[in-house]
């Protein structure tokens, strides 16, 4: 696992929307019209976002039918948040000093 690519992956918004999508869906996936809705992003975008996750290695996609589905790469994630924990809290669990704010919510605007 290379940290500082999965970091540097995580650290635009739409694709740090887009993981935390494929995050919720678990290990099945979503199709990838179905994260186009629930992001509101074009599919040219959306095609960028998922190759740099892939090339992070904190996405996969396979084909079923027609359809392309993405899901997160769980053991990844594990491994990022592992080495976070190792290499920034000294090996211990560590909590943020105050709350975190909650995940943006996007809503969709009127045409």
């Amino acid at each position: 696992m290379d940290a500082v690519a999965a970091l540097a992956a995580l650290a635009q918004d739409n694709r740090l929307d887009v993981f935390r999508l494929l995050v919720q869906a678990g290990p099945e996936g979503l199709t990838a019209g179905a994260v186009a809705e629930a992001l509101d992003l074009a599919p040219n975008t959306l095609t960028f976002h998922f190759d740099r996750l892939r090339m992070a290695g904190l996405a996969t996609v396979r084909r079923e039918g027609r359809s392309m589905i993405y899901a997160a790469r769980f053991e990844t994630m594990n491994a990022l948040v592992g080495f976070l924990t190792e290499n920034c809290c000294g090996g211990v669990s560590c909590a943020p000093a105050k709350p975190s704010k909650p995940a943006r919510k996007r809503s969709k605007v009127p045409a």
